[in-house]
């Protein structure tokens, strides 16, 4: 199944975590005037059902005035701050500092995930316009010298100060936060350090825009019915529906979004065709297309070198990875090194296994990257009798959102119920109130599945608010939302799920539930190391496919019979097969991020040739693509996981482990589940990512249980000792 992340960044959980980080500054951009009278954005409180986004009365006019106002009354809290000159003490200093922002985390929580998800030409032009503002505003607070000052002083007389365990954490972050921010560069260094962070936060705009619109920009429109040979009705249907709606009556649209390509690549009998679309997704934005990446990614590798190096730093990545679990690059690499062999060699009998069925069929060609899916889908349906069409018919998207829903009352005793009158920002959004089994309420989760040319590619989690505690001491509850981009319902067929698309449905929901359970006290401490953050989201893949849990919800769309016994065990027969390709696509683009993440400076290099060269010093099968080429690896460019993609096989070890405690104890069972709630799901980035880990599973992770999941603990590869260090050293 799948051993990569939907989510980006999830651009989104990252982004709005950072209570301290993510700020605006001064707007002297030509906007719009509307009245802070007449501007949602700016209410203390909204008049709505659990103070959601008023979505229906926000128009794209209000933002930067919003911002602008926001973003002046954060400065002035900062500011009163910085010039107390009373004796700094954490309560006027640290806390006050984690106290700024609210009204400013407001705005950028609306428009980060409107942009994200519904976003148009002035969204955009939004955010060009604000990305370096906002980071000036960052350096305006982290390289002020009089706040630094107090903030130091309180650091330094941390032992004497008597402070709670979470008053000392937000302090150790605020004051880790200001010097990996350059509090303690030079005058000119600090300039340089502005600029390149103005620079930076412009380009990972504009690599992502780059992306959004290089992929609506192609379709593939097919004319000829013979054309369509080996796909499903539900497919043909599909395509049929996006020519008509491009005003092609008559003809068959393809385009580069997931739910449309991966089925073609799949099942499409057409070689060639299969050929030129993933030619057409592989290099959409390098050389030649409509919106080329590859000076944009080069620049800033060389901005985030440089940047480095001024903090005192060897590379972006060891500034990245000083505050996550792996702490360096070489510990990364390492896990990636540990299962690397023994993916490329499964990898390597599963082409073996392809290239024979296209000789027995008298193919007369070698196996290349547009035929993997194909044949791996004739031998998941020859060998497991496995059919991803038959499959489909059980998981319509409304059920399979209901068997996620279960599982989570099961495990938290919560309900999860739907509220129609909550306002939303696309027809498509569903809205539901998050409850204690007592009735008290946890949150609101909102829903958007659906592709849509306004939204960019993948699944993410993310926050229109996280919960925090109001200064008179009130709990703020949270607003989640999970957005993916999933196969559409096709003519009177309702939406029906791949395998692929039910995981990816429970893994975000997974990152969810993290949002809507957690506690704590400060801001400044909800953010969870990246390399830890994906624990709560990959667990939860974990039950979808459950026996138990396909009972619970398995249904056939049209008939309503439960999935029959059969098909269950097929699909749990064949939860290893194509493991090695999914896990080399995957370690091939981590090791591709490492690559680009740990120069020492900034090299004038061709984008193309750099990832050609890297790929080829790892053996890189020629028949496998990596999941993101560079030029379109958003998690890295445009996301919050620079250096940090290797972070979803180190989460991948901790959750195979962490299930089996559930295994050992029940699906189930209250104890368990209470104390991954407790200990993992409340706790953000309060306590240290291990230390959490221990709590609740009582010792260290082992690897062998994710190994043995994705079939590759006996691959015969001469992986060394299987064995990988978690605890650092």
């Amino acid at each position: 199944m799948n051993t990569g992340p939907r989510s980006g960044l999830s651009p989104t959980l990252v982004v709005l975590t950072l209570a301290l980080l993510m700020t605006a500054t001064h707007s002297a951009a030509a906007a719009p005037d509307a009245a802070p009278a007449d501007n949602p954005l700016l209410a203390e409180r909204w008049d709505t059902p659990f103070g959601v986004p008023p979505f229906d009365l926000i128009r794209d006019e209000h933002f930067l005035p919003a911002f602008e106002q926001a973003m002046a009354r954060k400065r002035a809290e900062v500011a009163a701050i910085s010039a107390r000159t009373d004796v700094p003490t954490f309560e006027n200093t640290i806390a006050a500092l984690d106290r700024t922002g609210v009204l400013l985390e407001q705005v950028e929580s609306v428009f980060s995930n409107l942009n994200s998800a519904d976003t148009n030409d002035t969204r955009q032009s939004i955010a060009r316009t604000l990305a370096p503002q906002r980071a000036a505003l960052n350096d305006d607070i982290l390289l002020d010298p009089a706040l630094f000052a107090r903030v130091k002083a309180v650091w330094d007389t941390r032992e004497q100060a008597e402070l709670t365990h979470d008053q000392l954490r937000l302090l150790r972050e605020t004051y880790r936060t200001f010097v990996r921010g350059g509090a303690a560069l030079t005058p000119e260094q600090k300039e340089r350090f502005r600029a390149i962070n103005r620079e930076l936060a412009s380009l990972s705009v504009a690599f992502g825009d780059n992306v959004l619109k290089a992929t609506n920009a192609y379709r593939l429109v097919v004319d000829d019915p013979a054309d369509l040979a080996g796909l499903s009705p539900r497919v043909v249907q599909g395509a049929a529906d996006a020519a008509q709606a491009a005003g092609l009556e008559g003809k068959w649209v393809f385009t580069l979004h997931w739910p449309s390509l991966w089925p073609f690549m799949e099942a499409a009998h057409h070689r060639a065709l299969r050929e030129k679309l993933l030619a057409a997704y592989a290099t959409r934005t390098g050389e030649g297309s409509v919106a080329d990446n590859r000076p944009v990614l080069t620049r800033t590798a060389g901005l985030r070198a440089e940047r480095a190096r001024l903090l005192g730093y060897a590379s972006h990545a060891d500034y990245v990875l000083e505050d996550r679990m792996a702490e360096t690059p070489a510990r990364a690499r390492g896990l990636l090194d540990q299962v690397w062999p023994a993916a490329r060699t499964v990898a390597a009998r599963e082409a073996k296994d392809m290239q024979a069925m296209i000789d027995a069929a008298g193919g007369g060609f070698r196996l290349g990257a547009a035929d993997w899916r194909y044949f791996a889908e004739k031998i998941r349906r020859e060998r497991y009798a496995l059919d991803e069409g038959a499959v489909r018919a059980y998981f319509p998207l409304e059920r399979v959102r209901a068997g996620a829903f279960e599982v989570a009352q099961r495990l938290y005793g919560i309900t999860v119920t739907e509220r129609p009158d909550l306002p939303t920002y696309h027809p498509e959004v569903k809205a539901f109130e998050v409850k204690e089994a007592d009735g008290r309420h946890i949150g609101v989760f909102y829903t958007d599945y659906f592709p849509r040319p306004g939204k960019r590619s993948g699944a993410w989690s993310s926050s229109y608010r996280s919960q925090r505690i109001a200064d008179d001491g009130t709990f703020i509850t949270p607003v989640v939302v999970n957005v993916g981009n999933f196969s559409r319902p096709s003519g009177d067929d309702p939406a029906l799920l791949s395998l692929d698309e039910v995981e990816t449905l429970f893994h975000e929901f997974g990152h969810g539930l993290h949002a809507l359970f957690q506690r704590v006290a400060y801001r400044g401490i909800r953010r969870t190391p990246t390399d830890f953050v994906e624990l709560p989201s990959q667990i939860m893949e974990n039950w979808a496919f459950e026996p138990a849990v396909l009972a619970l919800y398995a249904r056939h769309y049209q008939t309503g019979a439960p999935m029959p016994d059969d098909l269950v065990r097929a699909i749990r027969r064949a939860k290893t097969f194509n493991q090695g390709f999914a896990t080399v696509e995957y370690a091939a683009a981590a090791y591709l991020d490492l690559a680009w993440h740990t120069w020492t400076e900034p090299q004038e290099v061709d984008a193309d040739a750099f990832e050609r060269t890297t790929l080829e010093r790892l053996g890189m099968p020629a028949e496998i693509l990596p999941r993101y080429r560079s030029t379109y690896f958003q998690h890295i460019f445009s996301g919050g996981y620079s250096a940090g993609y290797y972070s979803y096989l180190w989460s991948a070890v901790l959750d195979a482990d962490a299930f089996e405690a559930f295994r050992e104890k029940g699906l189930f069972d209250p104890a368990t589940a209470a104390a991954f709630r407790r200990e993992i799901l409340e706790r953000g980035g309060s306590e240290d990512a291990l230390a959490m880990y221990l709590r609740f599973r009582g010792r260290e992770p082992r690897v062998e249980p994710l190994l043995a999941r994705r079939g590759l603990l006996d691959s015969g590869a001469d992986a060394g000792e299987k064995r990988v260090e978690v605890a650092p050293n």
